[in-house]
C-alpha cells in the first residue's frame, strides 16, 4: 500500500484524487474513483447550482462514501453560493483554485473539512500557502482543461524546496510510471483527470471519450478560443488544453470576432466541439471504467516504488 499524506489525512487506500473537471466530474465518476480507493472529486464549476452539486455529492456518497467538491476561485468572487453549497455537503476535501483563496478557507476550516490549491507558479503557492490551505496541487502545463504553462516537474520540484506544506502533482500522470515519478521526487500523490476521460462514467457526449482515445500526446493545444466562443469568463492568464479539431485550427492564434467565433462554435459536432484534454491523451487507449484505471496506475506505482524499497 502506498502511504503518504494523502492517505492519512484524507482516509483513503490510494494517494489518487480525481481532477474536479467542470462538465465531465459528476457524482458518478467522482464515487467510482472513491470506491477504489482513491477520492473522487465533482467539477463544480462557475454554471453549476447548489442543486446540482447536492444531487451529484448524493450520487458520490452512495458509491464511493467519501468524495471531495473542486470550485474556480476567481468565479466565488462575484457568487460564493457554491462555496456554502460544497460546505453544506460535508465532503473529504474542498478545491479552491486558479485565484486567491484567502476569503474562503476560513469558512471551510470552521466546517472541518481541509482545503486545497491546485497552483501553477510559486507565486501562486505562496498566495495559497499564506491563505492557510492544507495541501498544494502543483498543476503542470500539460494538464488538461485550464491551466498554466510550467511544466509538471519543474514546478513540482520549484513548490517542493519551497514550502513545508504537503504536495501533490498534476499534469500529464496517466499511467502507474507518472504516479510513482512524482511520489519519488516527493509529491504526496497526484491529481488525475486526463486518464478517466474516456471512462464510461464521465459526463458528456460520446464523442469527447471517442476523441480522448484516438488522440496522441502531441494532438492537443493550450488555448483561450473555446472560451470567448462560449463567453466563458476566465482570467486571461489561464488558458485550457484541448484536443486539437477542426475549430482550433480554424481559429486558434487568430484576432476573430467573438461574433465569429459564437456562430462557428457547435458543441454537438467532434469537429467544433471542445474536448478538454491534457498530454496524457496518448496514454488512453479504451474507454475502461474509472475504477479499473485507479486501480492500476496504483498497483503499477506500488510495484514500481517496491523495486527501492
Amino acid at each position: 500500500m502506498l502511504e503518504t499524506w494523502l492517505t492519512r489525512n484524507l482516509d483513503i487506500e490510494v494517494p489518487i484524487l480525481g481532477a474536479p473537471m467542470g462538465g465531465r466530474a459528476g457524482g458518478t465518476l467522482a464515487g467510482e474513483v472513491s470506491k477504489a480507493g482513491g477520492l473522487g472529486l465533482l467539477g463544480a464549476a462557475r454554471y453549476a447550482t447548489a442543486q446540482w452539486v447536492a444531487e451529484e455529492a448524493a450520487v458520490a456518497r452512495e458509491l464511493g462514501g467519501r468524495f471531495g467538491v473542486g470550485l474556480m476561485t476567481w468565479s466565488l468572487d462575484d457568487d460564493d453560493s457554491l462555496l456554502d453549497a460544497a460546505i453544506a455537503q460535508h465532503p473529504a476535501l474542498i478545491t479552491l483554485s486558479f485565484g486567491d483563496p484567502a476569503a474562503y478557507v476560513p469558512r471551510v476550516h470552521a466546517a472541518g473539512i481541509p482545503v486545497a490549491s491546485q497552483v501553477n507558479t510559486l507565486e501562486d503557492m505562496r498566495i495559497a500557502e499564506l491563505a492557510g490551505v492544507d495541501l498544494i496541487i502543483a498543476q503542470g502545463g500539460e494538464a488538461g482543461g485550464h491551466t498554466g504553462r510550467i511544466g509538471t516537474l519543474p514546478l513540482l520540484q520549484e513548490l517542493l524546496d519551497a514550502t513545508d506544506l504537503p504536495v501533490a502533482a498534476a499534469g500529464g500522470i496517466g499511467t502507474g510510471r507518472g504516479l510513482a515519478a512524482v511520489i519519488a521526487a516527493g509529491a504526496e500523490g497526484a491529481l488525475i483527470g486526463t486518464a478517466l476521460l474516456a471512462s464510461p462514467e464521465t459526463v458528456g457526449p460520446d464523442y469527447a471519450r471517442e476523441r480522448v482515445v484516438s488522440a496522441g500526446s502531441a494532438d492537443t493545444v493550450y488555448t483561450s478560443v473555446f472560451d470567448r466562443a462560449r463567453h466563458q469568463p476566465w482570467p486571461d492568464r489561464w488558458g485550457g488544453r484541448a484536443v486539437v479539431n477542426d475549430f482550433t485550427r480554424d481559429f486558434h492564434g487568430t484576432d476573430t470576432p467573438v461574433e465569429r467565433l459564437e456562430e462557428a462554435y457547435d458543441p454537438a459536432d467532434p469537429a467544433l466541439g471542445v474536448v478538454y484534454a491534457g498530454e496524457a491523451v496518448g496514454l488512453v487507449h479504451a474507454a475502461r471504467p474509472a475504477g479499473d484505471v485507479v486501480r492500476q496506475i496504483a498497483a503499477d506505482a506500488q510495484r514500481l516504488l517496491a523495486r527501492f524499497a
